[in-house]
């Protein structure tokens, strides 16, 4: 099947229209993870020499190295190295959910035209690691998939403008105060729940973590810099919730008031070096080489009309989230574990408490 995907793209260029070649960023990325830059090579597609050429062009472009190396010691990215691929990890993980909406919808749209109108499934979701797995194993099934926060997707499924709505509710008490903020949007009559996945959050840090911190409270005692989420988000509605518990002020963690929008993006923002800390999944960490501590569990679930549930495409869907190709790329997930996946309950439970 034919697919639009859109990336982001950035360049650095000079007054004589010399422009950095985006390959750069995949020797970088090469040498960041193996430390030679033979695998580096490998990985971008070219060979040693056209690897060491292309360094050697951009070396003369900035006037200083990006990758230094030492005889029986390998290879590892320069200061100017490392800034140039974090850089571009920070553009693809902030950006990323943004433009895979808007690939879903212009995918639709031509294939529609191509192939005629035929069963599409409306997906308003949350952003996280498994939802993004759903596009690669619905081959027959058409998705649009929008990003949005939880109260987002609900409000959409209730004005019909999904099918089905992914939001997340933590384990425990915190789990159990967010559910309320919800009460009015699920409606056991009419709303059913897909079973889906479970996911670690907690704390992001430096790899070695140098400012020691070892949780919640450590934010607010020490001079640890913070990145956040945005407000809207359920991660940073978590957060607060187990501030709350703990009896821990926000206005005393220093960088509260920075967000980003993704779990990557925040993982990205701390491997750059511009935090020490942040709050998220544990894929996003180990996806970004950084050391992580277990703070909460939470269930990420999909809610959709009882009306619904017969309908071939809801079946197929099932079907797929029943599969064993797709179940274990959830597993393959650092801090993802299946939940009971494509069962269907009453929304009831979620609103007990």
């Amino acid at each position: 099947m034919k697919r639009i995907r859109i990336t982001p793209a950035w360049y650095f260029s000079d007054e004589a229209g010399n422009q950095l070649d985006p390959q750069v960023f995949v020797l970088l990325e090469g040498v960041h993870r193996h430390g030679k830059l033979t695998e580096a090579a490998r990985m971008a597609g070219v060979s040693y020499r056209h690897a060491w050429n292309l360094l050697g062009k951009w070396q003369e472009f900035f006037g200083i190295s990006l990758v230094e190396l030492q005889r029986g010691k390998g290879a590892h990215l320069s200061p100017l190295g490392e800034k140039l691929l974090w850089a571009e990890q920070r553009v693809i993980a902030r950006l990323g959910p943004q433009l895979e909406s808007l690939g879903s919808e212009l995918n639709l749209a031509i294939q529609q035209t191509l192939e005629g109108v035929k069963p599409v499934l409306r997906l308003y979701a949350s952003h996280g690691y498994a939802v993004e797995l759903l596009p690669e194993y619905l081959d027959e099934l058409r998705l649009d998939l929008q990003y949005c926060s939880p109260r987002e997707a609900l409000v959409a499924l209730n004005r019909g403008a999904c099918d089905l709505a992914g939001f997340h509710l933590p384990q425990g008490a915190v789990g159990t105060r967010l559910a309320r903020g919800y009460r009015h949007l699920l409606k056991p009559r009419s709303h059913r729940v897909l079973r889906f996945i479970t996911r670690r959050q907690g704390l992001m840090l430096r790899p070695g973590n140098p400012c020691g911190v070892q949780g919640l409270e450590a934010l607010v005692e020490g001079q640890a810099r913070f990145i956040n989420r945005q407000p809207d988000s359920g991660t940073r509605a978590l957060l607060d919730g187990l501030l709350r518990d703990a009896g821990l002020s926000f206005r005393h963690i220093r960088g509260y008031e920075l967000e980003e929008y993704t779990h990557s993006a925040v993982a990205a923002y701390i491997a750059a070096g511009m935090a020490d800390v942040g709050f998220g999944v544990e894929a996003a960490a180990r996806r970004f080489g950084l050391d992580f501590v277990p703070l909460a569990s939470e269930d990420y679930l999909l809610v959709c009309h009882h009306r619904s549930l017969s309908e071939p495409r809801l079946e197929s869907f099932r079907e797929v989230l029943a599969s064993d190709a797709f179940q274990q790329a959830v597993s393959a997930l650092p801090g993802y574990s299946l939940n009971r996946c494509g069962e269907v309950e009453g929304v009831e439970a979620l609103m007990a408490g």
